[in-house]
Protein backbone atom coordinates (compact mmCIF):
# COMPACT_ATOMS: atom_id res chain seq x y z
CA UNK A 1 0.00 0.00 0.00
CA UNK A 2 2.46 2.10 1.33
CA UNK A 3 4.05 2.04 -2.99
CA UNK A 4 0.65 2.91 -4.15
CA UNK A 5 1.05 6.28 -1.87
CA UNK A 6 3.97 6.92 -3.21
CA UNK A 7 3.26 6.35 -6.71
CA UNK A 8 0.56 8.77 -6.63
CA UNK A 9 -2.77 6.02 -7.02
CA UNK A 10 -4.00 6.41 -4.09
CA UNK A 11 -4.28 10.07 -1.97
CA UNK A 12 -4.09 9.58 1.83
CA UNK A 13 -7.74 10.10 2.26
CA UNK A 14 -8.26 7.30 -0.15
CA UNK A 15 -5.53 4.96 1.51
CA UNK A 16 -7.21 5.24 4.84
CA UNK A 17 -10.88 4.50 2.99
CA UNK A 18 -9.55 1.13 1.80
CA UNK A 19 -7.72 0.48 4.72
CA UNK A 20 -10.92 0.28 6.62
CA UNK A 21 -13.09 -1.16 4.34
CA UNK A 22 -10.49 -4.03 4.60
CA UNK A 23 -10.77 -4.33 8.23
CA UNK A 24 -14.00 -4.51 7.99
CA UNK A 25 -14.19 -6.82 5.48
CA UNK A 26 -11.75 -8.90 7.91
CA UNK A 27 -13.67 -8.43 10.90
CA UNK A 28 -17.09 -9.62 9.45
CA UNK A 29 -15.64 -12.60 8.18
CA UNK A 30 -13.51 -13.45 11.50
CA UNK A 31 -17.11 -13.18 13.04
CA UNK A 32 -19.06 -15.68 10.81
CA UNK A 33 -15.91 -18.30 11.37
CA UNK A 34 -16.39 -18.00 14.93
CA UNK A 35 -19.44 -19.62 16.82
CA UNK A 36 -19.71 -16.73 19.53
CA UNK A 37 -19.78 -13.13 18.80
CA UNK A 38 -15.63 -12.23 18.58
CA UNK A 39 -15.12 -9.42 16.21
CA UNK A 40 -18.61 -7.66 15.36
CA UNK A 41 -17.44 -4.70 17.57
CA UNK A 42 -14.46 -4.30 15.91
CA UNK A 43 -16.48 -4.08 12.87
CA UNK A 44 -18.82 -1.77 14.25
CA UNK A 45 -15.65 0.57 14.94
CA UNK A 46 -14.09 0.43 11.96
CA UNK A 47 -17.34 1.72 10.12
CA UNK A 48 -17.18 4.64 12.16
CA UNK A 49 -13.41 5.33 11.29
CA UNK A 50 -14.26 4.90 7.51
CA UNK A 51 -17.10 7.10 7.89
CA UNK A 52 -14.83 9.62 9.82
CA UNK A 53 -12.20 8.69 6.81
CA UNK A 54 -14.68 9.86 3.97
CA UNK A 55 -15.33 13.21 5.55
CA UNK A 56 -11.93 13.93 5.67
CA UNK A 57 -11.04 13.24 9.21
CA UNK A 58 -6.96 12.98 10.24
CA UNK A 59 -5.77 9.49 10.61
CA UNK A 60 -4.80 9.94 14.23
CA UNK A 61 -8.71 10.81 15.20
CA UNK A 62 -10.26 7.71 12.95
CA UNK A 63 -7.76 5.37 14.98
CA UNK A 64 -8.99 7.06 18.19
CA UNK A 65 -13.19 6.99 16.95
CA UNK A 66 -12.32 2.72 15.92
CA UNK A 67 -10.70 1.83 19.76
CA UNK A 68 -13.53 4.40 21.19
CA UNK A 69 -16.58 2.72 19.11
CA UNK A 70 -15.32 -0.48 19.38
CA UNK A 71 -15.05 0.10 23.16
CA UNK A 72 -18.20 1.31 23.87
CA UNK A 73 -19.83 -1.74 22.17
CA UNK A 74 -18.33 -4.29 23.38
CA UNK A 75 -19.06 -2.92 27.13
CA UNK A 76 -23.00 -2.14 25.81
CA UNK A 77 -23.56 -5.34 24.13
CA UNK A 78 -21.31 -8.60 25.62
CA UNK A 79 -23.38 -8.89 28.73
CA UNK A 80 -26.52 -8.98 26.46
CA UNK A 81 -24.86 -10.96 24.02
CA UNK A 82 -23.55 -13.62 26.34
CA UNK A 83 -27.19 -13.84 27.86
CA UNK A 84 -28.46 -14.84 24.80
CA UNK A 85 -25.42 -17.30 23.70
CA UNK A 86 -25.49 -19.24 26.54
CA UNK A 87 -29.24 -19.91 26.96
CA UNK A 88 -28.39 -22.78 25.13
CA UNK A 89 -26.82 -24.77 28.46
CA UNK A 90 -28.62 -27.91 29.36
CA UNK A 91 -28.29 -29.71 32.64
CA UNK A 92 -27.94 -33.42 32.65
CA UNK A 93 -29.42 -36.01 34.42
CA UNK A 94 -26.50 -36.04 36.16
CA UNK A 95 -27.37 -32.49 38.00
CA UNK A 96 -30.90 -33.49 39.33
CA UNK A 97 -29.05 -35.81 41.34
CA UNK A 98 -27.76 -32.87 43.49
CA UNK A 99 -29.41 -32.92 46.62
CA UNK A 100 -30.38 -36.77 47.04
CA UNK A 101 -29.60 -38.44 50.03
CA UNK A 102 -27.83 -41.75 49.37
CA UNK A 103 -26.11 -44.55 51.13
CA UNK A 104 -22.45 -45.51 50.78
CA UNK A 105 -21.44 -48.64 49.59
CA UNK A 106 -17.68 -48.46 50.01
CA UNK A 107 -15.79 -46.06 52.81
CA UNK A 108 -15.54 -42.49 51.70
CA UNK A 109 -12.16 -41.02 52.50
CA UNK A 110 -10.12 -38.33 50.41
CA UNK A 111 -7.06 -38.85 51.84
CA UNK A 112 -7.00 -42.58 50.81
CA UNK A 113 -8.86 -42.07 47.63
CA UNK A 114 -11.80 -44.37 48.34
CA UNK A 115 -15.33 -44.33 48.01
CA UNK A 116 -18.50 -45.95 46.06
CA UNK A 117 -22.29 -45.22 46.30
CA UNK A 118 -24.69 -46.80 43.64
CA UNK A 119 -27.09 -44.03 42.88
CA UNK A 120 -30.54 -44.80 40.44
CA UNK A 121 -28.42 -47.92 39.08
CA UNK A 122 -25.23 -46.24 38.41
CA UNK A 123 -22.05 -46.64 40.32
CA UNK A 124 -20.06 -43.73 41.20
CA UNK A 125 -16.82 -43.02 42.90
CA UNK A 126 -17.52 -40.63 46.00
CA UNK A 127 -15.52 -37.90 47.49
CA UNK A 128 -16.45 -36.10 50.50
CA UNK A 129 -16.92 -32.31 50.32
CA UNK A 130 -14.41 -31.94 53.91
CA UNK A 131 -11.28 -33.83 53.86
CA UNK A 132 -10.98 -34.61 57.02
CA UNK A 133 -14.77 -36.20 56.73
CA UNK A 134 -14.33 -39.91 56.83
CA UNK A 135 -18.04 -42.12 55.61
CA UNK A 136 -18.17 -44.93 56.36
CA UNK A 137 -19.93 -47.82 54.41
CA UNK A 138 -23.52 -47.87 55.04
CA UNK A 139 -24.10 -44.43 56.60
CA UNK A 140 -26.10 -42.16 54.65
CA UNK A 141 -24.30 -39.10 52.43
CA UNK A 142 -26.14 -36.62 50.53
CA UNK A 143 -24.81 -34.99 47.09
CA UNK A 144 -23.80 -31.48 46.70
CA UNK A 145 -22.70 -31.20 43.54
CA UNK A 146 -20.70 -33.49 40.73
CA UNK A 147 -17.61 -33.18 39.60
CA UNK A 148 -16.41 -34.64 35.99
CA UNK A 149 -17.28 -38.06 37.19
CA UNK A 150 -17.28 -38.07 41.36
CA UNK A 151 -20.15 -36.54 43.57
CA UNK A 152 -19.28 -34.73 46.09
CA UNK A 153 -21.07 -35.60 49.58
CA UNK A 154 -21.50 -34.34 52.68
CA UNK A 155 -22.16 -36.79 55.86
CA UNK A 156 -25.86 -36.44 57.26
CA UNK A 157 -25.50 -36.86 60.87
Amino acid sequence: MHKLLMAGFLSGMDACILVWLILIILFIVGELATVGLTSIWFAVGALVALISAFFGAPFGLQIVLFIAVSLIALAATRPLANKFINRKVQSTNAQSLIGQEIRIKKQVSNIDQTGMAVVQGQEWTVRSADDDVIIAQGELARIKSISGVKLIVEKIN
